[in-house]
């Protein structure tokens, strides 16, 4: 199927039909990136109700807070995911990060998560993500199925929920929080580039604060790495 018949045939959709959709139209050949952030729960449940066994790739760019580690662990239990796939740069690239993060947040970014998922994304062809609109900035634009680079398709099955569509599935869904967010944050990284959201501002707004850097880069890698 051609990509402008993919979103023919799925653009429409979103949500859990979306990611059933996508499943059974590429077989063994899709995977969902997450974060473990303040709202990655709610894809993940979705991910979870269709195939548990879905490869699920965890960037631990070794500057996490240890509430994500330890929410990552708790969700991973509580969701049923059998498939967790702990992604981790590597040790001579952390070893420059290290040195990098406080001059060079886009050369940390992309030795801690962007050269790590190129070394493994050559194995998929569909990589869902929770990208939402809402989410402002570059995300207003943002389709529910998206071409990216070689070929690898880019599916945001939430990319149009609204923020209260988000609050709702984690009440009917009862779906543990994000340690975190009980103070402040509504975004949620690596700690050294993350700080609680204050009051009027957007969701991101804590991410990267003082920077015009908005995004980590995963999401407009070469496949090729």
């Amino acid at each position: 199927m051609t990509f402008e018949a993919l979103r023919q045939a799925f653009g429409s959709l979103d949500g859990k039909e979306l990611v059933r959709a996508i499943c059974a139209e590429f077989p063994g050949k899709v995977a969902v990136t997450s974060s473990f952030g303040a709202e990655a729960a709610v894809l993940l449940d979705l991910v979870a109700q269709i195939d548990p066994d879905l490869p699920v790739l965890f960037f631990d760019t070794e500057a996490l807070f240890d509430e994500t580690l330890s929410y990552q662990q708790q969700l991973t239990q509580s969701l049923g995911l059998r498939n967790l796939r702990v992604i981790r740069p590597a040790a001579e690239d952390l070893k420059t990060a290290d040195e990098l993060w406080r001059r060079d947040v886009d050369q940390c970014c992309h030795l801690r998560k962007v050269l790590p998922l190129a070394r493994v994304v050559h194995a998929f062809k569909v990589l869902l993500d929770g990208r939402k609109q809402f989410h402002g900035g570059a995300r207003e634009k943002i389709e529910t199925i998206e071409e990216g680079p070689e070929g690898l398709i880019k599916v945001s099955p939430l990319a149009r929920w609204r923020e209260a569509d988000i609050e709702a599935a984690f009440v009917e869904r009862s779906l543990p929080r994000h340690p975190l967010v009980a103070q402040g944050y509504r975004s949620i990284g690596c700690w050294p580039c993350s700080r609680p959201t204050l009051p009027g501002e957007p969701v991101r707004a804590g991410r990267w604060a003082g920077a015009a850097k908005t995004e980590c880069g995963i999401h407009n890698m070469k496949k090729s790495g």
